[in-house]
């Protein structure tokens, strides 16, 4: 049950990790690309053909004149979700979709108190199987003369 329990939070926490990602339009897959607040099935299938097409993505500016549909207030909306062109953001689009430095330490921290606690469970389960094994070597072993049933109605004469 706490296996369960543990493995719940560690999953809660990795995929946290995921929503801070930034996406590069010239390294992520369409799943990737879908995954970005206002990139469709349809833009993620144009930036992939595009980008087999005529190669990698240069700049913003090449994204916006390559990419169907995507001007100055659109691309400033994409890169505030997390898109990135050769690893660089729009210019005048704030990075929300960054961890602040703050949460990345209370993450780190985190992980190494699950890791701490992954520890002492695997203490636990050890001292468990032990206690175990010394009160199945504490039993008594049952003397041979117990075995056999005693004779009921035996006098002596």
């Amino acid at each position: 049950m706490i296996k369960k329990l543990l493995l719940a939070v560690a999953t809660l926490v990795a995929s946290m990790g995921f929503a801070f990602a930034q996406v590069d339009v010239n390294k992520a897959d369409a799943a990737a690309l879908d995954s970005v607040k206002g990139v469709g099935p349809a833009m993620s299938k144009t930036i992939i053909d595009e980008r087999t097409k005529a190669g990698p993505l240069k700049d913003w500016a090449d994204f916006q004149k390559r990419v169907k549909g995507v001007a100055d207030k659109r691309a400033t909306q994409l890169s505030k979700a997390g898109l990135q062109v050769n690893g660089q953001s729009k210019e005048g689009a704030p990075m929300m979709a960054t961890a602040p430095k703050g949460d990345k330490a209370d993450m780190k921290a985190e992980k190494a108190d699950m890791k701490a606690k992954k520890a002492d469970m695997k203490a636990e389960k050890a001292d468990m199987k032990a206690e175990k094994a010394d009160m199945k070597a504490a039993k008594p072993a049952k003397p041979a003369d117990m075995k056999t049933k005693p004779e009921a109605g035996k006098s002596a004469s």
